[in-house]
């Protein structure tokens, strides 16, 4: 929408009340625009957080080398070269998932952990990070796969640094042992491996077995959906 102005209308504070009346005529047709179509504006940081979580899911599935950005893209609702705008490459935007990855389950940890201290800490982590990767199937295989990528350079000193962090985390809030945060650590890695395979839906005697005895250690039996015999 323009403006008409005659040249009667040429007085300064005519022009200025026109051009605001026409800056007012455009931000409502934008209003209105958002309004009709449901749309709005995203702000980069908005877009960044969509293009982290469609990576999340298509790099726990197809991995770093398996995963193409244009998947990515597609799933986040953007262009390609937009990506590589808000990220460069393809592994900088792999190396932020898993960075994002690790934060979340250092968050996770600290929300659980709360005020307590000691073993109870650590009953209280276990018990969430179980619950986490037995029903959060993508936060569990972005995470193997980020494990499975530490060849290149790059990745294992990001998952080294993100991994640290959480030792150090563990380690200050429970004041325990070296031993016993490592046991609490590798409990861990065997609750990835059993929630990899879905050992809690497996029927094999053996399978049982491992998760009766696995459970007391850190969290309840009920807490990996353990068949007890």
């Amino acid at each position: 929408m323009s403006a008409v102005w005659f040249v009667s209308d040429f007085g300064r504070e005519t022009k200025q009340a026109s051009l605001r009346a026409t800056a007012l005529d455009s931000l409502r047709f934008v209003i209105y625009h958002s309004y009709v179509t449901g749309t709005t504006r995203q702000t980069a940081e908005q877009r960044r957080e969509a293009v982290l979580a469609a990576a999340r899911s298509a790099f726990a599935r197809g991995g770093l080398d398996g995963t193409s950005t244009e998947e990515i893209a597609a799933a986040a609702g953007i262009s390609q070269p937009y990506l590589f705008r808000l990220f460069g490459t393809k592994k900088k935007l792999f190396l932020a998932t898993v960075d994002r990855c690790l934060a979340d389950t250092l968050e996770l940890f600290r929300d659980a952990a709360g005020e307590a201290r000691g073993e109870q800490a650590l009953r209280a982590m276990g018990e969430a990070y179980a619950a986490t990767v037995t029903d959060d199937r993508t936060q569990l295989l972005m995470q193997m796969q980020a494990y499975a990528a530490c060849d290149d350079r790059d990745v294992r000193e990001t998952v080294r640094s993100g991994y640290g962090t959480l030792h150090l985390f563990v380690e200050t809030v429970s004041g325990e042992s070296e031993a016993r945060v490592a046991r609490f650590f590798a409990f861990g890695m065997l609750l990835n491996v059993i929630a990899a395979m879905d050992l809690r839906n497996a029927r094999e005697p053996w399978a049982g077995r491992l998760l009766a005895g696995a459970a007391p250690s850190e969290v309840t039996a009920a807490g990996l959906g353990a068949r007890v015999p």
